[in-house]
């Protein structure tokens, strides 16, 4: 027997709905037909919208009843939805993957084998850069984010603004391995301060912050990875520091 659902989504010259399609391949994929209707127009979304009652499309119908939006077909398969705004550590977890990753390529193509200490320097001066580029996309939300929790931000404003720029920099100096004399003691300047700052807002005061590690707009829970990535830099500085003494 041949299962069936009724899709509404909208089609329009300007916008396709993104959950519309991904509510479509959903079903066939689940080896639904699909009677794929489109509202086409914004007047045909509207009356759509007020003749079921319902404040979103696409929607859909399976055996004549509404099974609702696309986050209610997955419920409907049984697939787990994540509330927006509850915290993640997916976000940390695919960048310091993805620069691993990259740190052992490049190790494997200039020293021929992937498992040397460049590689390990590579791993933190890359993911430094990485994280100041996120936080770079929108410095003034990472900031406002930042002002929560860092102690130096808070007694000098600017600092929250500057601080992306002082994070790069020092990671892009030690990817290059050059100007050690300048990125050492940023590294540590900045690593250090971070990693008391983060100890004090979650260990000592007992706060439930979001951590502005991977941006503004993160839903990162400030806590041991935050500390973990301060510890990092401040761990690459002391080792690379060792060349200046």
């Amino acid at each position: 027997m041949v299962r069936k659902a009724t899709l509404y989504r909208m089609v329009m010259p300007g916008h396709i709905c993104p959950f519309g399609l991904k509510a479509k391949h959903l079903l066939e994929s689940r080896g639904y037909q699909v009677e794929d209707r489109h509202l086409t127009t914004r007047e045909a979304v509207d009356a759509f919208k007020a003749t079921h009652g319902v404040a979103t499309t696409p929607q859909i119908f399976i055996g004549g009843e509404r099974v609702g939006g696309f986050d209610e077909l997955n419920r409907f398969f049984g697939k787990a939805v994540r509330p927006t705004g509850t915290t993640s550590y997916v976000p940390v977890i695919a960048l310091f993957s993805m620069t691993a990753l990259a740190a052992l390529a490049l190790s494997a193509s200039v020293f021929g084998t992937p498992l040397t200490v460049r590689a390990g320097e590579w791993f933190i001066g890359l993911s430094m850069t990485v994280l100041a580029l996120l936080k770079l996309q929108d410095v003034e939300k990472f900031s406002s984010m930042f002002l929560n929790y860092d102690l130096l931000s808070r007694r000098w404003v600017p600092y929250a603004s500057l601080y992306p720029f002082l994070e790069g920099a020092a990671g892009v100096l030690m990817v290059a391995d050059r100007l050690t004399w300048l990125s050492v003691p940023i590294a540590l300047f900045i690593g250090l301060e971070g990693a008391v700052s983060v100890f004090k807002a979650v260990y000592v005061d007992k706060r439930e912050l979001k951590c502005a590690c991977v941006g503004g707009s993160s839903n990162v829970p400030l806590g041991f990875v935050s500390l973990t990535e301060n510890v990092m830099m401040v761990a690459m500085a002391m080792w690379m520091g060792r060349m200046l003494f």
